[in-house]
Formats: structure tokens, sequence, C-alpha cells
């Protein structure tokens, strides 16, 4: 069972978080994000249990605990959403029209500039 642990100190380790759990049981895996450009920890990680009895018991051992100067939050980890928060989602930079950083869309009269609408008549045809 994958649980989330969050609110983490930025001294808390993956050691430190085996530790913890391992007091009610097998810990499979330890991993505590990190901010891919700064390499600071991101404040909370996930822990991986084999039985979801042992994780159920470190979920509610673990819950609102301190561990280094923090109030722990753990339960059981969400699946990934289909749709990434903050990423390329459907209908971004793929000419669907819209403000900007939208992607091409261009409507009638739309960013042409004055004496360019399409109804205009101006002075670039036959008479």
């Amino acid at each position: 069972m994958n649980i989330y642990v969050g609110n983490l100190s930025r001294e808390v380790t993956e050691e430190d978080l085996r530790e913890a759990f391992e007091a009610f049981g097998k810990v499979t895996s330890v991993t505590i994000l990190k901010d891919r450009f700064s390499g600071e920890p991101r404040g909370f990680g996930f822990v991986e249990m084999p039985t979801k009895a042992e994780a159920q018991s470190a979920i509610t051992g673990l819950e609102g605990k301190e561990l280094k100067g923090r109030t722990l939050k753990v339960n059981e980890a969400r699946p990934r959403s289909e749709s990434p928060r903050g990423g390329r989602g459907p209908g971004r930079d793929q000419g669907s029209g819209g403000g900007p950083g939208r992607g091409g869309g261009r409507g009638p009269g739309r960013d042409r500039g004055p004496g360019h609408d399409r109804g205009s008549g101006g002075g670039h045809g036959f008479r």
C-alpha cells in the first residue's frame, strides 16, 4: 500500500521516515520528493508498505505525530489524476484560440491592426 506523508521538515531524511514506519511493519520503499531545480525537499513523500494492515496501522499511529518539529500528515496515497496540474492539458498550445499562451486561433479582425478587417472594403481591391 502506498502512503502519503506530508508536512515534512526539510531536515527529515528518507532513513528517518523508514525508521518511523518500520515500527509498524515492513517498509518496501521510501521517497521524499525534491524540487527539480533547487534540489530542496518539497515537504512531502511516499512510503510503500506491502500489507494493508501494517500500512493502516502506520497511518493511524503516525497521523498528527511530530517528527523533527513538524506535525505529520499521513494518509493513503491517492492515484495520480489523468491531467497533471499546471501541465499541458487538452486545448493548450494546439490552435484552440483564446488568450496569451493558448496558441494559434485567429478570428476575423483579430491581431491584424486597424483597417484590416475582412469587411472593410479598404483600398486593396478592384473597383
